[in-house]
């Protein structure tokens, strides 16, 4: 029998377009061999036009056929149609259309707040309430080589004050919320709040690492999930004939597909409708070094419980033409609409043309009526089990590619489909409830992603997003948090570090357990608090409550969960300090050579609270 189906493959002419295929049928199984038919009525015939002989290389081959089945099946209705959008995509880029014809710009609907007010606040308690109807996911599938950093992002420290990682940072202000929730909704039972981290080949295996080696920064193991990303084929040319590896001709070249893919992974693994079974109610969506993100949150959620968005888009204020995309409301001539993010540099044409002759301007608060988005979602789980039934996770995808001249015949180097994350509601039904929650820049937005010597070129006014401008943005979040609410803290001193220019506020920093929302600052920070510009503090324990504390200095207060512990009077010493540094000294550590700076620490007090007590220092 197997002789007879191994001469009526051969026989078959099929594959007669691709001699080097046709003569290793024989070693093929009936799955590769639907592969190979597959890939060359797709037109790749190409891929085996140096195929050695049948007994030659014949592992290379069926490895092949292994990295050939993973690109079909990790792709939402496999090769063929990863391959026809390629052509339709790419015969768009060529003729240069324009992917918002017909579509008229307005401003969405959404919620601005005003951090502190009483609807803050509402909103805040409403948020931590229905956190544990949440679950949280965080998109870290890149490297810091764009930081300047060899590792793998969230384990780069989010402030050097304490050492807290990005990664720790996020687990422990989900255990707080999770805490707090179970405290709010008065749960009698223990809810585990999910936590989804979507990796890469590149980030899956150090990402366990680090979490194995934390004990998960103390989250249960089995709350954690890690789903890996995989790549897609490359391209070499407007047919979309995809590119070998030009080190193996055996290989297929590949790339990331971006953070997209999140949502086909999610879909495919089961955990929506096992969430919907357990009862939750939302998804949250997050990317990996933002250090201010978890202060925005509890609002956020409270938004959309309060308003029933089933998409809501975390934003900040947004200056006209600022580098950073702006939520918008499309609608088609034909009737469709969607509120989606629009990239700054489509923004301004969009609005030109279709009847704003001002393009992208600001208006009369002194920013544009677009809201800045920052790549961060809530979604409700129901309405998006349904979308994703009906699109398998497949997200609105586009390509990129660089031409080698304005023929725009061939490339500079091969290309691939990309998707982005918060590019979900595109395909979304005009009925669906889409809103967006502008938050303060300085509470909510805080990225860490260029380099020392990119964020140096960064013109004056525009924000660096690198490592420092990162910590220093968490220790003036704190501060200006305090100051609200009614502690003295002295104005920024100003710096500069790896050619960056920044203020130095006080650095002041707690542990999400200590204080998750603007409320709970509030009733552990009571009246006569000053803090000196070069004073640093460290809050690590819940039940810390500060009552005319005067601080010139450093303080450093841990306290165990069941440890109340009061501080008041004056605290003076020679604190710590900050060093400059010079990130081509090539003997730091990365993570201190990308701020350009390292803390000296000269003297300070440390109060351990191992029971109830009152320190009066």
């Amino acid at each position: 029998m197997e002789k007879l189906s191994e001469l009526s493959i051969i026989c078959d002419n099929w594959a007669s377009a691709a001699p080097g295929l046709e003569k290793n049928l024989g070693i093929l199984d009936p799955d590769q061999i639907e592969l190979a038919k597959k890939l060359m009525h797709e037109g790749q015939c190409h891929l085996f036009a140096n195929w050695a002989d049948q007994g030659v290389d014949d592992e290379k081959k069926k490895r092949f056929f292994a990295q050939v089945s993973r690109l079909n099946g990790n792709y939402p209705g496999g090769l063929s149609a990863y391959i026809q959008n390629a052509r339709h995509l790419l015969a768009d880029s060529k003729a240069g259309k324009n992917p918002f014809e017909g579509f008229i710009p307005s401003v969405p609907s959404g919620e601005v707040l005003t951090f502190g007010d009483d609807n803050f606040v509402m909103f805040e308690e409403a948020g931590v309430k229905e956190a544990l109807k949440a679950s949280f996911v965080l998109v870290a599938g890149g490297l810091g080589e764009r930081l300047g950093y060899n590792r793998i992002k969230v384990s780069l420290p989010s402030e050097t004050t304490t050492g807290t990682c990005f990664l720790q940072n996020y687990i422990e202000s989900i255990l707080a919320l999770q805490e707090a929730s179970c405290k709010l909704s008065q749960e009698t039972f223990h809810v585990e709040i999910p936590f989804v981290i979507m990796t890469s080949d590149d980030t899956h295996i150090p990402t366990l690492k680090l979490l194995e080696s934390n004990y998960y920064f103390g989250m249960k193991p089995d709350q954690v999930i890690l789903i890996k990303q995989e790549k897609v084929a490359c391209l070499d040319d407007n047919d979309a004939r995809i590119a070998l590896d030009p080190n193996d001709k055996y290989m297929i070249q590949t790339k990331p597909h971006g953070h997209g893919d999140v949502h086909s992974l999610l879909y495919n693994s089961g955990l929506l409708n096992k969430w919907r079974d357990a009862g939750l109610r939302w998804v949250l969506f997050y990317q990996d070094t933002n250090g201010l993100l978890f202060k925005a949150i509890p609002a956020s959620l409270g938004v959309s419980v309060t308003k029933g968005y089933h998409v809501n888009s975390l934003a900040v204020p947004r200056k006209a033409k600022e580098a950073i995309g702006g939520i918008t409301k499309l609608t088609h001539s034909d009737g469709r609409t969607m509120v989606i993010n629009v990239e700054y540099n489509q923004l301004d044409p969009l609005l030109r043309a279709t009847g704003h002759a001002d393009g992208d301007a600001n208006g009369e608060t002194g920013y544009s009526p677009f809201p800045g988005n920052i790549n961060q979602l809530i979604l409700e789980l129901g309405p998006y089990i349904e979308e994703l039934t009906r699109t398998h996770g497949a997200i609105s995808e586009f390509v990129n590619p660089k031409y080698k001249d304005s023929s725009k015949t061939s490339f500079k180097s091969s290309t691939r489909l990309e998707c982005m994350m918060q590019d979900y509601p595109k395909t979304l039904p005009s009925t669906a409830r889409v809103g967006f929650t502008v938050m303060d820049t300085w509470l909510a937005y805080a990225p860490v992603k260029n380099n020392p010597e990119d964020a140096a070129k960064v013109p004056k006014g525009n924000p660096y997003h690198s490592a420092t401008s990162g910590e220093m943005a968490i220790y003036r979040a704190n501060c200006l948090i305090l100051r609200k609410a009614g502690v003295k803290i002295a104005d920024p001193a100003t710096a500069v570090f790896n050619g960056q220019e920044v203020e130095i506020w006080p650095r002041i920093t707690w542990k999400p357990k200590w204080a998750l929302t603007f409320s709970d600052v509030q009733k552990k920070v009571k009246e006569g608090c000053s803090f000196s510009q070069r004073s640093t503090m460290v809050l690590n324990g819940p039940n810390i409550y500060l009552q005319g504390l005067s601080l010139d200095g450093t303080l450093i207060i841990h306290a165990v969960n069941e440890a109340q512990v009061q501080v008041s009077g004056p605290v003076q010493n020679k604190g710590w300090v900050l060093l400059p540094t010079d990130y081509k000294d090539e003997s730091l550590p990365e993570e201190i050579s990308i701020r350009g700076f390292v803390i000296e620490k000269l003297e300070q007090l440390e109060i351990a609270g191992r029971e109830n007590s009152g320190s009066s220092v």
